[in-house]
């Protein structure tokens, strides 16, 4: 097993792997106690049966810069395979400013196949390599040093099986014609969007049933200041205060450390310091904030009286879809998003390859053009 521990090691390696049409990427960090994800190591494999065909990459030995690696991930001829790559492209993304293209997610990939949603390397690894995975290094401490060989045996396992995973399901992909639809559905995390979290808007995704604008303004200010202090201290958003406690201050409003010592939910280094302070300022600020200027909550989404039925009919057309096309189900289209359709609302089953495969039989469904019959186990599609 080869460790890369210089920029010119690495520099060599990325030469070769630029030489193959693809090559495999995965990655080991810890995230429980920052903001930003530490990066610890580096897995990489390329196509090839030699010795050095897979290697680790040691972000941490002081005498390495991932230069090359992002330069790689710039060159088009070679596809980039992760698996289930949300995390390793967020903290790509944030450690050189790059996404890898071409980009290719074999969870994705899986449930384009029909293997289920969200299905895991491990399952893929037992049904299309008919191999077991030794998972008892799940929960290393990977920032430690030296790494066993037995933690360097798993590590590296990620993106060895990753090169057959690969192979058959892109070939599988090619050949039902469905390449369109996987880099359809990649886009989104090769997109700056997806990880950049504007301070202004981190209150979006802080859940309330309370819509008043009043309350909602104080917790715009709290969720921005939390989030700016957050990053500048780089420690997770729980640890400067989590979101019911967010909630008990924005609806009681504190305007000293008098009143905010009296949270319940605070935790102790919260209720003194640059925290409190910083919560004292947002708490005023929300409360000065003008009518005019209050945040609106995104309104619920209510199933329309009389739909109900019609949601369940589109249930079945779903499953029916999808068994026939073996592709996941809410990989084509959610519950809620049955509701919206079934509410002459637009969706985005009805758009792009799901319209196709789903969305325009959906619409006909509605209008009356069609009805559904049960032959057995089957649901067949009967024209009107």
């Amino acid at each position: 097993m080869k460790m890369i521990r210089t920029t010119a090691e690495l520099s060599a390696f990325c030469a070769k792997a630029s030489t193959f049409d693809y090559v495999t990427l995965d990655t080991e960090f810890l995230r429980e106690r920052t903001y930003y994800s530490k990066l610890c190591l580096v897995q990489i494999a390329v196509p090839d049966t030699g010795p050095d065909s897979a290697v680790l990459v040691d972000t941490l030995s002081g005498k390495l810069k991932l230069d090359p690696l992002f330069e790689l991930f710039k060159d088009t001829s070679t596809v980039k395979v992760f698996h289930a790559a949300r995390q390793d492209l967020e903290i790509f993304y944030f450690e050189g400013g790059v996404f890898p293209q071409p980009f290719f997610d074999t969870q994705i990939a899986a449930m384009v196949c029909g293997f289920g949603e969200q299905v895991g390397y491990e399952t893929l690894v037992r049904k299309i390599v008919h191999t077991g995975l030794d998972k008892s290094s799940r929960f290393t401490d990977w920032s430690q040093r030296p790494l066993s060989e037995k933690q360097m045996k798993y590590a590296l396992a990620d993106v060895t099986h990753l090169r057959d995973i690969y192979e058959f399901l892109a070939d599988k992909i090619a050949k039902s014609n469905r390449t369109a639809w996987v880099e359809e559905e990649v886009q989104v995390l090769v997109s700056p969007k997806t990880y950049d979290i504007d301070p202004q808007e981190a209150w979006i995704r802080v859940k309330t049933r309370n819509t008043s604008g009043k309350l909602l303004a104080v917790v715009r200010e709290l969720a921005k200041f939390r989030e700016i202090y957050a990053r500048e201290q780089n420690v997770p958003r729980a640890r400067i205060y989590k979101d019911d406690a967010m909630l008990e201050v924005a609806a009681n409003k504190p305007k000293s450390l008098a009143d905010l010592g009296k949270s319940r939910l605070l935790l102790r280094e919260a209720r003194r310091g640059p925290i409190a302070s910083g919560i004292l300022a947002a708490v005023k600020a929300g409360v000065d904030c003008a009518p005019e200027d209050y945040p609106t909550a995104k309104p619920q989404r209510i199933r329309a009286n009389g739909t109900e039925a019609l949601s369940e009919l589109l249930r079945v057309l779903l499953k029916a879809k999808a068994q026939k096309a073996g592709v996941a189900q809410k990989l084509i289209a959610t519950s809620a998003e049955l509701d919206e359709i079934a509410s002459g609302n637009d969706s985005p089953a009805l758009n792009g390859w799901r319209n196709d495969v789903f969305g325009k039989d959906a619409r006909k469904l509605c209008d009356g053009k069609i009805a559904l019959s049960a032959k057995g186990s089957a649901v067949n599609i009967v024209k009107i």
